[in-house]
């Protein structure tokens, strides 16, 4: 089902629950039962339509990444090929929750030449300010 039909189903749904309603309601069935049931359907499709959009944002990110190492396989020495979409890779790492990954990135970014001392700076507060969140998170399960 695409977001068309998704869309398209979530109006229907909106627009006819009162109609139901009133309809279940001359057929005999109990308004809180028809209430139940249509509020269980729109939870539920309120639940896939979020499922998708953030399945689908996870994949969006997962190939910016992907295009961003592309750029910095064809050209290692160039500043530039660390950003796709005016993103740098750390920064998108960062959010992935890969901060390994992203700590060797800023380092590597670091050691090049054209590389801009404001952005490595920027860089490392997010990569400390992930970390800290991560302790915070550590301590508040223990």
């Amino acid at each position: 089902m695409n977001y068309a039909a998704t869309l398209a189903v979530l109006v229907v749904l909106a627009f006819s629950f009162p109609l139901t309603v009133q309809l279940g309601a001359q057929v005999g069935v109990p308004e809180a039962v028809m209430l139940s049931i249509l509020g269980a359907a729109l939870t539920f499709s309120l639940a896939t339509f979020l499922v998708r959009w953030q399945v689908n944002r996870h994949r969006a990110r997962l190939e910016r990444l992907n295009a961003a190492r592309a750029q910095i396989a064809a050209e290692p020495d160039n500043p530039r090929a660390y950003f796709v979409g005016g993103e740098h890779l750390a920064a998108l790492l960062l959010r992935l929750d890969r901060r390994r990954e992203a700590a060797e990135v800023i380092d590597r970014y670091a050691r090049l030449g054209g590389a801009r001392e404001a952005e490595i700076v920027a860089l490392r507060e997010a990569q400390s300010a992930a970390e800290r969140r991560v302790r915070r998170a550590q301590g508040r399960e223990t």
